[in-house]
């Protein structure tokens, strides 16, 4: 029965804090364009921290669900949990004609940098907490499992969402930092690229690429945050 328990607290502190980390990711984009006079993501009502409006019924649902359950039903230890919330609107053209390239890079950054923060207030809060015991409360236990998975969910967010890969930030960044210094043809590649994103994230998940791109920078930035 504890057993039991333990893997259902597992599981709800592995979705709250997936539903933290994508939903604060995408509501930054669109606070960090409101500042640059974009009101687009704030008229949709995209601001606002209703976990409803923002869940993608593949990125928040499916993938994540599937990234949990499949190595279970394997017999072998999970990878980690990603996904992604619906992108919040933005009218990249009105944030650059307030702000230039570098609000536009902002932008593009906002959501890793939300993670980054939520990774680091998470690992200072498992750093103060001791290891639960079958003699601490479901609460107590509940609470620490919540921090691990907002540490490592975060990370694992930030990580992936620096990979210039097409339709992410990482490659949004590129594309704006090439604009700046009038590099067109890099981001006009970028641009044309962007209906194949989910195939490269496909061939790094499926390939001995994950381990160079995804696992070992990871493992660093965690190793930085529990040191």
């Amino acid at each position: 029965m504890i057993m039991d328990s333990i893997e259902l607290l597992k599981i709800t502190a592995a979705i709250l804090a997936l539903l933290i980390a994508i939903i604060g990711h995408e509501i930054m984009h669109g606070l960090i364009a409101y500042a640059y006079g974009d009101s687009t993501a704030k008229n949709a009502g995209r601001l606002s921290i209703n976990p409803i409006i923002h869940i993608d019924p593949v990125g928040s649902i499916i993938v994540p669900a599937a990234m949990y359950f499949i190595p279970l039903l394997l017999g072998v230890e999970g990878g980690f949990l990603f996904g992604w919330a619906k992108p919040v609107p933005i009218n990249i053209r009105t944030v650059i004609n307030n702000g230039g390239y570098n609000a536009a890079m902002q932008v593009s950054l906002a959501g890793i940098a939300y993670n980054l923060f939520v990774a680091t207030l998470a690992s200072i809060a498992l750093v103060a907490m001791t290891p639960p015991t079958e003699a601490d409360s479901l609460v107590y236990i509940f609470s620490y499992l919540l921090v691990m998975k907002l540490l490592l969910i975060n990370v694992v967010l930030a990580v992936f969402n620096l990979l210039p890969i097409p339709q992410f930030d990482g490659a949004h960044f590129v594309m704006y930092l090439s604009l700046k210094y009038k590099l067109d043809n890099v981001a006009e590649f970028f641009q044309k690229a962007e209906p194949y994103g989910i195939i490269v994230v496909i061939v790094i998940l499926m390939t001995p690429l994950k381990d160079f791109l995804l696992i070992w920078p990871i493992q660093m930035v965690l190793k930085l945050l529990i040191a």
